[in-house]
């Protein structure tokens, strides 16, 4: 029953805030004026409908590669904000802006994914190569690769005059999202594709090495698979939107308490409950200071902080429960 209500609540919500999405903001596009006002229609396909379907598409990105790198890590604190692959992006894109300025935004993508897909999967070899004891040290690793690498940015970034482009890229605002600047997130929509149909693989990958190897999976080449698509979603949501935090992080936790770890039945309600929350942050941002915005990854950020600290305290909770029952025994 209960998983049957999430469903049911997910998927009104993300009906609820499509529609809110697309008529609420600074121009007021009502119903009436949609069928009468020929400026509310030019505002409405050229602005409302672009930044609603990049809302979409950025949610898809980060919550399945928030899926996929927990599956990969077997750890539920690991997303792209909190493995560094995010933080390797934007070191990508101010690469490209150093050395050429007036790329193209296919090719900023393709170096972003690129520094994405070596970040990532220096975050899995530091991992092989120490032992951990607690799944809190995994996240902690991750957030200081990314920190160390968000301070290289910044100097970089310092150093040539280039704070106000980093600062816009930290932002992840959707206010300059128009149409012909969003359509390269329909990459994402073939990521979705593809992490479905081998999702069964990734659940086998979660069980581990040795047993998912037993089983008779390829592991290396999933994990490959994995890190690619991960480093895809990033780069590109990173060029196009900005830095998104903790959105993977939240989601895929949500919806495995409720429905459980079986990826391919899940994946759709990821998708879904990632959406749902991204429009909600973005209306938030849009409404609380109007007309003026607070990017939605503003309130993302503060969101996911504190879910991030409760998921914490509860994993400590869960582990020393054995302890305290020993002892009491």
């Amino acid at each position: 029953m209960t998983s049957r209500l999430f469903r049911t609540a997910t998927a009104a919500a993300v009906a609820v805030l499509l529609l809110a999405s697309l008529l609420v903001g600074g121009y007021d596009i009502s119903l009436p004026k949609l069928f009468t006002d020929p400026a509310a229609q030019e505002m409405f396909w050229l602005s409302r409908v672009p930044r609603t379907l990049a809302l979409v598409f950025a949610a898809a990105a980060m919550s399945i590669s928030g899926v996929i790198m927990q599956m990969v890590t077997q750890n539920k604190f690991v997303e792209p904000s909190t493995a560094g692959t995010s933080q390797w992006a934007g070191l990508g894109m101010l690469v490209v802006l150093l050395i050429a300025p007036e790329a193209t935004p296919v090719v900023k993508m393709l170096v972003a994914t690129g520094f994405a897909f070596l970040g990532t999967w220096l975050f899995l070899a530091i991992l092989d190569r120490i032992r951990l004891r607690s799944s809190v040290v995994v996240p902690l690793v991750g957030i200081m690769l990314g920190a160390v690498v968000g301070a290289a940015t910044t100097y970089l970034a310092g150093t040539f005059n280039l704070m106000q482009a980093l600062t816009a890229w930290r932002s992840g605002g959707f206010s300059g999202i128009v149409q012909g600047f969003y359509e390269p997130l329909w990459i994402v929509a073939g990521i979705a594709v593809a992490a479905f149909l081998v999702a069964d693989r990734f659940t086998v990958a979660g069980l581990g090495q040795d047993m998912a190897t037993g089983l008779g999976l390829n592991y290396r080449r999933v994990v490959f698979l994995g890190v690619i698509m991960v480093a895809l979603a990033t780069g590109v949501t990173s060029v196009v939107v900005g830095f998104i935090p903790f959105l993977g992080l939240i989601v895929p936790n949500m919806v495995s308490m409720i429905l459980g770890d079986d990826l391919r039945r899940n994946l759709p309600w990821v998708v879904a409950a990632g959406v749902a929350l991204l429009l909600a942050c973005d209306l938030i941002g849009r409404v609380l200071v109007a007309p003026m915005e607070i990017p939605a990854s503003v309130v993302l950020g503060a969101l996911g902080a504190i879910v991030f600290i409760i998921l914490l305290l509860r994993a400590q909770r869960t582990a020393a429960a054995p302890a305290l029952e020993r002892e009491r025994a």
